[in-house]
């Protein structure tokens, strides 16, 4: 039969019995014909979940004729019969050490030693050879090597993704094969509008395992394209490019545009594990997209009881976080309460911690698991968890004793004893914007005439750092900030620069949000200074005329 008819005939063909029935009524078959059958099985009868029908397709005559056929005469097929006919039995789950599996990458090897192969076969036989549990490492590591005397600009964008992920196995040391990567990345970043999403997710998780982060053009181009292909992700896919987002620090608007467009409408059909990770990614950033936390919210409430205790925390744990309420926030923690009743015991240790601890940044005081987290023995099972109790795990532990102490004076459990307690909580510096810090000081300055006056970086008793401390008399004149006699009132300044705040917005993160409200129930009289009332206060004078009306609201202005 004419190879252009069999071919044509053979395509439209949708079922393995089908495939076999015609196969069986030819007289002849080339080793090309009979790989392009064995290519076109697979396609058929290999989905998700593997193969459809193992019986009916390995123990029929006609597949067996058809493996007879290719390994005692592997030798005679084209590149192209051979690498084809590979592929399609690793898709269908052949055994590697079978006799017919060794006989086709034996003889693919020898060709590759040859240097018989064209790109487009060194990347069909590399496709295959990283579909096996364990792949040759030293022939990957020679089609590798062959690869990179060719010319890349010439590279398909299958092939490209190909060798990015030949070199996620055979790269050993960082700076092996950086040349070569150095010439992918560029070349690459010039075809990206051509990237399916498929190819845009392989590429970036291959540039997060080979840690390539000086490749920013590449990287920013990437994250950039995904954002057209939300949409279009599967799961995994999406769950890949989110990751590569975290790991090289990007933020891309309309990235997180397109995922407001699509995790709400998407919400009840995504996997809780690649939700987990858009919640992560949000919670990371610093990205409080209300669009997407309420659909979140919903998603929980609907679908909670199918979840594992991590997904439980993923969904959870930015909405503390990041210091926000949904509108369905009742049946929210109503709902994470039933679940935890039900599978209190379900969760390691560091995991329930880390849960309660952000319910308590948004004021769910979550009272009724607290002689759990209080008790002895589950105070062991965090010290026996890595990296055991450091300084994290102790500020939480502190911060929820606090909140029950003050937030909550009808609790009557157990409490945290003092050995478990740190004497400050732990405080990014980060979180202090010094810059901001040093221009309401020197507003300060000017306002109150000399430095004596204020105190800044105050460790309080109370485990607090306040930004900047100002203490009165009962008569509402300013003392010196060392004396302690006669203090009637004390006024703690948080100067909040945009670093305590979610991004492109005024709301305040949820550490930041319970610090204030504790410092204004141990006596403080809390004053707020954030970033965007002062950034365009051009001069000292302006500074302290804002300061003044800010901390002394009922005192006449300034008077200079």
């Amino acid at each position: 039969m004419d190879e252009h008819l069999y071919f044509k005939k053979l395509n439209s063909l949708c079922t393995s019995k089908e495939i076999f029935d015609f196969l069986s009524s030819l007289e002849v078959m080339s080793d090309t014909m009979a790989s392009r059958a064995l290519q076109r099985i697979s396609d058929v009868e290999v989905d998700d979940n593997g193969l459809k029908n193992p019986e009916g397709v390995l123990e029929n005559e006609v597949f067996r004729a058809l493996c007879f056929q290719l390994e005692f005469e592997s030798s005679k097929l084209s590149n192209t019969g051979l690498l084809n006919a590979l592929q399609a039995l690793i898709k269908l789950r052949i055994d590697p050490q079978s006799t017919l599996m060794a006989s086709l990458l034996s003889e693919g090897e020898e060709r590759l030693g040859k240097g018989q192969l064209t790109v487009k076969n060194l990347c069909a036989l590399g496709e295959s050879l990283l579909e096996l549990e364990s792949p040759s490492c030293a022939t990957l590591q020679q089609i590798v090597n062959h690869m990179q005397i060719k010319d890349i600009e010439k590279w398909s964008p299958r092939e490209m993704v190909v060798v990015y992920k030949m070199l996620e196995v055979t790269v050993r040391e960082r700076e092996q094969y950086q040349d070569l990567l150095n010439r992918m990345n560029r070349v690459t970043s010039t075809i990206v509008s051509q990237l399916s999403p498929k190819f845009t997710s392989m590429i970036l998780n291959s540039l997060v395992v080979l840690h390539q982060t000086q490749a920013v053009p590449l990287v920013t181009a990437l994250c950039k394209h995904s954002a057209k292909h939300i949409p279009y992700f599967t799961g995994d896919e999406l769950v890949n490019v989110l990751e590569a987002f975290l790991y090289f620090g990007h933020r891309e608007q309309t990235f997180t545009e397109a995922l407001e467009a699509h995790v709400p409408k998407s919400i009840f059909t995504m996997h809780p594990q690649t939700v987990s990770k858009v919640m992560q990614y949000c919670c990371q950033k610093t990205i409080l997209s209300k669009p997407i936390f309420d659909a979140v919210a919903e998603g929980f409430i609907s679908n909670a009881d199918r979840f594992t205790t991590d997904q439980i925390a993923g969904y959870i744990i930015p909405f503390g976080t990041l210091n926000y309420l949904p509108p369905s926030a009742s049946s929210l923690f109503r709902k994470l309460e039933t679940t935890l009743h039900t599978r209190l015991s379900h969760f390691q240790p560091r995991t329930l911690l880390n849960l309660l601890h952000s319910c308590v940044l948004i004021q769910r005081y979550p009272v009724n698991f607290l002689p759990k987290i209080f008790s002895p023995y589950f105070l062991q099972q965090l010290q026996a968890q890595p990296p055991g109790l450091d300084r994290t795990v102790t500020s939480q532990l502190t911060q929820l004793f606090l909140t029950v102490t003050l937030e909550c004076p009808f609790y009557e459990g157990p409490k945290l004893l003092p050995r478990y307690r740190v004497k400050a909580f732990l405080t990014p510096r980060s979180s202090l914007d010094v810059h901001l810090l040093k221009r309401v000081k020197t507003g300060l300055l000017y306002l109150l005439k000399k430095r004596i006056y204020f105190a800044s970086e105050v460790s309080t008793p109370y485990f607090y750092t306040v930004d900047i401390e100002i203490k009165l008399d009962e008569e509402g004149f300013v003392l010196p900030a060392a004396q302690c006699e006669e203090v009637h009132r004390r006024i703690a300044l948080c100067v909040d620069g945009q670093n305590r705040f979610c991004v492109n917005s005024h709301n305040l993160l949820g550490e930041e949000a319970i610090k204030h409200r504790h410092l204004q129930l141990l006596g403080y009289e809390v004053v707020q200074i954030p970033f965007f009332e002062i950034e365009n206060l051009q001069n000292c004078r302006k500074m302290a005329e804002y300061l003044h009306k800010k901390i002394f609201p009922h005192t006449y202005g300034l008077s200079c």
